[in-house]
Order: structure tokens, then C-alpha cells, then sequence
């Protein structure tokens, strides 16, 4: 098997079943905001901005659907700030469900954060990466980028065992590197960038609005809310945190901010380079904008993307690990899921886990799009069931700690709640193949729970 050889050491043998307190605790509140804003950026934002103005071909509404992409997680961050200071647990989010709704529910989030929206995000990210290396690699086949994402993907994993220490610093180089890289697409195009023929960008809401609008803004919200998802994986990391009452709020919210602001201007430095027609076709935005500036322009996006993407993909293969290991020491899950190594003191076999899973997912699915939507369906309804615990706790758990309490509430969560749940409702009806598929591997993961069930009674 292709993981063999990068974990060849690891075995069971040299592994040992640990507390959430062996787990070391390194990481600060810089080290968090830079893992929940390159868990976002780096990855959608460099491809599915074609996708948004396919769906809603007007430049104004495509910003505004960026703008309201951005408020949408900055509501959900508030909201799951709250959450994380009650629950500062490896595992976040699953955390929040199992805490809200029970053990089942629990397992079926990390069941689908496994075999749905995780392992697809990180398909979606190795076939960006890929994408991007034809600016070098002239003819690259459709099957030979599946197996450099692949190849990727077990890299970073094994990068990532040897410890959370290692995870943070490479979340703080690239991360870096990747809004430095933004900043330079960003001041060429609003300041250095001068077409041949004027490039019109219409931003006028009123000016020939697009047919069927709401319809329109909720199917360009899959590439918006895809190119979002992220921010909240800083509260997968809150056993491993600093101060987490306190690091892994402001964590969520800082990073959310940041990534709005820098997807809105971005997008519009998109658009002064790319007519409207020519932004439409394009699937690697960043690398077409910057050729217009010349070969060496096109070569320098693509050189920093592909960067930025790979530490994206680095950060998705250390987060979500802490979920099944979460779920392993609760005891609805694999034990040897719940075992670290007792030098590095990570969950290992988790991330094995993970990465087996995530190249399957890359060669069963392949096309993009079809990735995106796979994952994105299953994220949201999950993140809203999620942030209608806050409402619960109000009510049930009055009694527990709240370090932070999301501001504007309830009306706040109602917002993310509301929308979450009407981008769902659109996208089981509008798109069902995709939306079906992650409902019948929620359907198995009934079953499957059921088995860890029994076992644990």
C-alpha cells in the first residue's frame, strides 16, 4: 500500500492509549488564527471564482455574494465562539453536537467529517495543487494529477506526526506566504494593471440584474461558502491550545475577518484583470489573471499558489484527526484511532486514517465541481445544526461556564442558522446527485454507530 512506507515506524506496537492531557499544549492565539485563516484561504478562492459568476454572471452581485459569504462565517464564528469556551476539547465541533444532541449525533458529524467533508476537502485542495503545477508541467494528465494530490496528501500527513509544534509553524510560513501572495495580485490589479481595451466592472445592483436572482445567489453560494469553510477548524486544535477558553474565540473571529476582507478585494482584483466572460472560463483565476501580464506573470501566481494551497492541505491533514481521536477515547469509534505515539504525542493512526480515506475519495469523485458541492452540502448542515446548540445550551445548560457569549444574540445565530439551512434545503433540491450520495453514507453511518454501540454496552 502506498502508506506503508512513511509509517513503517509507527507501529501499534510502539503506540499508547493517552489522556486529552498528554496531548502537548503549544499552540497560541497567532499560531490559531493563522491555522483558521489558511484552513480558508489557499484553497477555493484560487478556483471557484468562475464557478460564483457562472451562477450569478453580474460582477456586482458577485461581490456582494463574496461580502455576504464572509458575514455568514463571521456570524458562525461568533456563534461558535461561544461554543469553544464552553468546550475548549480536541475535537470542537463534534464536541459541540455530541455535548447538544448526544453520542449518535456526535458520531455521525466526525462519520461524515471522515468520509464526506473532510477527506473531500482535501481531494478538492491536492486537485488545485495539482492544477496549478501545468504552469510548469506541460500535459499533465487527468489521472496523473489525481496521483500527485495523492502523493501530497501522504507527505504532509507524515510531516504532520511529528507534532503539533511542526503543524504551527507551518501553518505560520504559509499562511503568510499566501497573504503575501494575495497582496500582490491584489496591488497590481487595483494599481499597476492597465488593459489594452477598458475592462467595464459593473457593480450597480440595478444594472441588468441577473434572471431569477435568489435562485441564482444560492447556487453561487457553493463555490462562496466552499472558499469559507475553514475558520472553525481552529476549535479541532483547542485540546493542543493555550488558554483555549480564551485563544480559540478569538481565534475563529480574527481569522473570519481576516479572510472576508481579503476575499472582497481579491475577487475585484480578479475582476480588473478578467472581463467577465474570460473570469467565467477560467479554472485557475489567480494564474489566468496574472498572465496578462506577461508568461512570468501567470508562472509567479502559479508558483505561489501551489505553495499556498500545499500549506492549506498541511493544515487540513493535522486538524480533523482530532476528531476521530476525540471519538475513539468516547468509545463510538475505532480504539486504535484513540492511540498516540508516545514521542511526538499525536494521534497517528487517525491521520492514517484520515489520508487512506481522503485518496479514495480523489479517485472515486475526480471531477471538482462534483467534490465542492459533496463536501460543502454535508459541511453547512452539519455547521448548522452545530450552531443551533448555542440556543440549546441557553436553555439546558445555564449552569456552565461561558468564557465569551456571541454577541447580538439570538439574532446572530438565527442569521447563520437561517441561511445555512436555506443553502441546504436548495442544495438537496437544485443538485440532489451530490446531496444524495453524502445522505446514503449518513444512512451507513446510522449502522455503523449502532455496532460501536452494542460493542461499548
Amino acid at each position: 500500500m502506498l502508506i506503508v512506507n512513511p509509517f513503517q515506524s509507527l507501529t501499534i506496537s510502539n503506540l499508547q492509549i493517552c489522556n486529552m492531557s498528554e496531548l502537548k499544549q503549544k499552540l497560541n492565539l497567532y499560531g490559531l488564527t493563522m491555522i483558521a485563516v489558511g484552513s480558508c484561504i489557499g484553497a477555493g478562492i484560487f478556483a471557484t471564482p468562475n464557478g460564483v459568476v457562472q451562477a450569478l454572471p453580474h460582477q456586482g452581485y458577485a461581490l456582494l455574494m463574496w461580502t455576504i459569504g464572509g458575514l455568514i462565517a463571521l456570524t458562525g464564528a461568533l456563534t461558535f465562539a461561544e461554543l469553544g469556551g464552553m468546550y475548549p476539547k480536541a475535537g470542537g465541533v463534534y464536541v459541540f453536537i455530541k455535548e447538544a444532541y448526544g453520542d449518535a449525533a456526535g458520531f455521525l458529524y466526525g462519520w461524515v467529517m471522515l468520509l464526506v467533508i473532510h477527506a473531500g476537502a482535501l481531494a478538492a485542495l491536492s486537485l488545485i495543487f495539482a492544477d496549478y503545477l501545468k504552469f510548469f508541467i506541460p500535459g499533465l494528465t487527468e489521472s496523473t494529477k489525481v496521483f500527485i494530490g495523492i502523493g501530497t496528501m501522504i507527505f504532509l500527513t507524515a510531516l504532520n506526526v511529528i507534532g503539533v509544534q511542526i503543524s504551527q509553524v507551518f501553518a505560520n510560513v504559509f499562511t503568510g506566504l499566501k497573504l503575501l501572495a494575495i497582496a500582490v495580485i491584489v496591488i497590481i490589479g487595483f494599481f499597476l494593471y492597465e488593459p489594452i481595451e477598458t475592462n467595464e466592472i459593473t457593480l450597480s445592483l440595478s444594472k441588468n440584474p441577473p434572471e431569477n436572482l435568489m435562485s441564482a445567489m444560492l447556487a453561487a453560494l457553493v463555490g462562496v461558502l466552499f472558499s469559507f469553510g475553514g475558520w472553525h477548524h481552529a476549535s479541532y486544535l483547542a485540546g493542543e491550545a493555550i488558554e483555549p477558553q480564551r485563544t480559540v474565540p478569538r481565534a475563529m473571529i480574527f481569522g473570519t475577518i481576516i479572510v472576508t476582507i481579503t476575499y472582497v478585494f481579491l475577487n475585484y482584483a480578479y475582476m480588473a484583470f478578467l472581463p467577465l466572460p474570460e473570469l467565467t472560463e477560467s479554472s485557475a483565476v489567480a494564474g489566468d489573471a496574472l498572465s496578462k501580464m506577461g508568461p512570468l506573470g501567470g508562472k509567479f501566481a502559479a508558483i505561489i499558489i501551489a505553495i499556498s494551497v500545499f500549506g492549506t492541505i498541511g493544515i487540513y491533514t493535522v486538524s480533523a484527526p482530532r476528531i476521530y481521536f476525540a471519538m475513539a477515547k468516547d468509545g463510538i469509534f475505532f480504539q486504535q484511532l484513540a492511540k498516540i505515539h508516545p514521542k511526538y504525542k499525536t494521534p497517528v493512526n487517525a491521520m492514517v486514517f484520515q489520508v487512506i480515506w481522503a485518496s479514495l475519495v480523489l479517485l472515486f469523485w475526480g471531477a471538482f465541481h462534483d467534490v465542492i458541492t459533496y463536501v460543502t452540502f454535508m459541511d453547512i448542515a452539519f455547521m448548522t445544526l452545530a450552531a443551533y446548540a448555542v440556543i440549546r445550551f441557553r436553555k439546558t445548560k445555564k449552569e456552565v461556564e461561558r468564557p465569551y457569549k456571541t454577541w447580538g444574540y439570538p439574532i446572530v445565530p438565527f442569521i447563520f442558522i437561517g441561511i445555512s439551512g436555506a443553502f441546504v434545503i436548495h442544495t438537496l433540491i437544485d443538485q440532489p446527485k451530490q446531496a444524495l450520495a453524502g445522505l446514503v453514507l449518513l444512512g451507513i453511518g446510522f449502522m455503523v454507530y449502532w455496532f460501536f454501540w452494542k460493542q461499548k454496552k
